[in-house]
């Protein structure tokens, strides 16, 4: 498994990338989990977490396999607690996850 994390400062940038893979007929919108809202006095300067996630070119994942290497991946950095969307591409033949959070809690 190959991951590449992202930080930056736009959580637009971050969904309008994934949503126009979804948009193109290239990834489908795995989970969802933005019950939480981001305060609105946030002190941290990258508050986006962009997650690409490989799986090996041999691993055959269904997509209950690949939501639930999402949820573990997130747990085990730390973020199983924040909002989160989980993406599928499709746009390659190595179809790959890519998880879209925040850097920031409820008090920012």
């Amino acid at each position: 498994m190959v991951a590449k994390i992202s930080m930056g400062t736009s959580l637009y940038g971050a969904l309008a990338y994934n949503g126009l893979k979804v948009n193109e007929g290239e990834g489908r919108l795995l989970e969802r989990d933005f019950k939480r809202f981001m305060p609105e006095q946030v002190r941290t300067r990258n508050k986006v977490i962009h997650i690409s996630l490989n799986p090996h070119p041999d691993d055959r994942l269904t997509d209950t396999e690949l939501e639930q290497l999402a949820r573990e991946y997130l747990d085990r950095l730390g973020y199983g607690e924040q909002p989160y969307l989980v993406f599928k591409h499709e746009d390659i033949s190595r179809h790959h996850l890519h998880i879209v959070s925040v850097n920031v809690d409820e008090n920012g």
